[in-house]
């Protein structure tokens, strides 16, 4: 599989998508209910999406299930960095560690090795990514992101596979969100109690958007995967950081220092190097 210039752009619009979503539970004033109604919202959408289209084959269900444990751990990971982060920090630290370990276990367990082009374009773009960490390093914030870029390599390799070996990519996508859905908000129950649907109900639109924008980034990833080695779609998912940082400066009055430019720079080389 090659990536393809269609497909490379719309990894990148759901970059854009990706970063959106998170800059709105970044700015909310509670992050863990913001994420339990983000993933409520996307759920509903998937639930109301999912009958009208083929479902998944048998043998991509263990792969769904999988991914959609380990998803607990991204959003209680998300919260926590976020809670003691900024967004200009917290955010190229989870999203810039997992694409070189998607990269060398795509290598060792799907047999996709990359070419020595596309080798250094994602050695360039995550390092590009990370240079883009700046703002509060409180240390739990830096734990909780660390842990999760690990848990990003983790669910997008199962992923991965479920969505290949699915036979109905769209219905493992909304299914995966529907099952997500369910496990996030029951799990918000049982912390926050009524909380979570009186937060819902005074925040649907903001819920909504964030929902929107959370199922279509990563329905377009996992379809991509189906297109392009897992490797590649990964790292050009993570080029969100410039997004996220373009909207932390205009929106959330953080910096757009001479350190983030020379991060972009180095993205900008690693695209290049790719040559999609």
């Amino acid at each position: 599989m090659e990536l393809s210039a269609p497909v490379a752009l719309a990894v990148l619009g759901a970059a854009l998508l990706h970063a959106a979503w998170n800059a709105l539970v970044k700015a909310s004033r509670d992050k863990h209910l913001d994420t339990v109604v983000v993933a409520a919202s996307s759920g509903l959408i998937a639930a109301a999406l999912a009958p009208w289209l083929p479902a998944p084959a048998s043998a991509a269900w263990p792969w769904l299930v999988a991914s959609v444990a380990i998803h607990i751990l991204y959003f209680a990971f998300l919260a926590g960095a976020y809670r003691w982060g900024e967004l200009s920090y917290t955010y190229p630290v989870m999203r810039g560690g997992g694409p070189m370990l998607v990269a060398l276990a795509g290598a060792l367990a799907l047999g996709e090795v990359l070419a020595w082009n596309e080798t250094l374009g994602i050695g360039a773009i995550c390092l590009g990514i990370l240079g883009f960490a700046s703002g509060k390093h409180d240390r739990r914030a830096s734990l909780f992101a660390g842990g999760n870029a690990a848990v990003i390599a983790a669910y997008t390799l199962v992923d991965a596979q479920g969505v290949r070996v699915s036979g109905a990519p769209l219905g493992y996508i909304l299914w995966f969100f529907v099952g997500n859905g369910l496990v996030i908000t029951a799990m918000g129950l049982a912390r926050r109690g009524r909380a979570v649907p009186d937060y819902l109900r005074r925040h649907w639109a903001r819920g909504a958007v964030g929902g929107a924008c959370s199922l279509a980034a990563y329905g377009i990833a996992l379809w991509a995967m189906t297109r392009a080695p897992v490797a590649l779609v990964a790292v050009l998912r993570e080029t969100s950081v410039i997004f996220a940082a373009l909207i932390g400066t205009l929106f959330l009055n953080e910096k757009l220092t001479r350190r983030r430019l020379a991060a972009t720079g180095a993205v900008m080389l690693g695209l290049a190097a790719l040559r999609f």
